[in-house]
């Protein structure tokens, strides 16, 4: 079993993340520029430094400075706030189903939010090894969420873990992960340990140099747009349209073929201009192609032929 994961450091306590129940899911909160991406860039390198693959759904770029070698920086990176909707139900639903369900696969989802209330209930429930950094109390929505945030973890007697959440500094957290048994341990408050590297992102220069020596080079360099389910049923139903069109004007002709050879000549009109037989035939024949219509027609001109007789 790999050894324990060491993300944060308070005196001589290190708190560290167990391999093992890392697919019991977790949290990462706390209010903006406190250290939520740090964490999760700390987070990702001690998972990848023993073999397990990581991916992070990174909008911005914040992440990929982790491509680069790390430097002490005086502050942290600055970010911009994504706006953010109101998920519906079945997404909701579905994100509970996931969550669920990927543990069993040895999959560990780890969420990461401004808020705790961002998270639904349902999910929440779900994530056993929680960081969260400093919270401002500053309207009724944000005292809820403090509250909310100190109520889901294991309680310190040493201290408040409500008031400790307003009074985190950058890069301080309350922490509380899962011990080997899956119980949440005592929350601690302390610092994480920096990242080995860059924090924040990186130029073009150092993206194109990174693409250029990845092996995977050449593999993922264009956009293919394949051929989707979309595209398949739309060109069955163009075919089918175009065979029945086909099939139309072939059984059509049939049809006007053996009427005016069954009529030997007769009743037909003379230069350019149909006769009005010839006019209503045409016109059933090439808007009638199926089995029944064709019955009709040559029931109209049977008629017709049999009143002549």
């Amino acid at each position: 079993m790999p050894d324990p994961l060491i993300i944060a450091r308070s005196g001589d306590v290190e708190l560290a993340l167990l391999p093992a129940l890392a697919n019991r899911h977790g949290l990462i909160t706390g209010a903006t520029g406190t250290g939520k991406t740090v964490t999760l860039q700390v987070l990702a390198e001690r998972i990848s430094s023993i073999g397990v693959p990581v991916f992070m759904a990174d909008v911005k770029g914040d992440l990929a400075g982790m491509s680069q070698p790390g430097a002490i920086s005086p502050k942290f990176a600055e970010r911009l706030k994504l706006l953010g909707i109101d998920a519906p139900k079945v997404l909701l639903d579905r994100i509970e189903q996931v969550v669920r369900l990927v543990r069993s696969k040895g999959v560990g989802v780890f969420f990461v939010t401004q808020n705790p209330l961002d998270v639904p209930d349902i999910v929440l429930g779900q994530l056993g090894n929680r960081v969260q950094h400093a919270l401002r109390a500053f309207t009724p929505r944000d005292q809820k969420a403090v509250k909310t945030a100190a109520e889901t973890m294991r309680a310190n007697p040493k201290f408040s873990t409500e008031k400790a959440i307003t009074e985190l500094g950058v890069g301080e957290a309350l922490i509380s992960f899962l011990d080997e048994k899956g119980r949440p341990n005592v929350v601690e408050r302390a610092f994480v340990l920096p990242p080995a590297s860059r924090i924040g992102p990186i130029t073009t220069e150092e993206r194109n140099a990174v693409i250029a020596a990845s092996s995977l080079r050449g593999t993922y360099d264009k956009s293919i747009d394949r051929e989707s389910a979309y595209e398949k049923l739309k060109g069955r139903a163009t075919t089918s349209a175009d065979a029945a069109t086909a099939g139309g004007a072939t059984a059509g002709g049939g049809v006007w073929d053996s009427i005016k050879g069954s009529m030997g000549g007769l009743m037909t009109g003379t230069g350019r201009k149909d006769s009005l037989v010839e006019a209503i035939a045409k016109s059933a024949a090439r808007t009638i192609g199926s089995t029944v219509g064709r019955e009709i027609v040559r029931g109209v001109l049977g008629s017709l032929l049999g009143r002549r007789r």
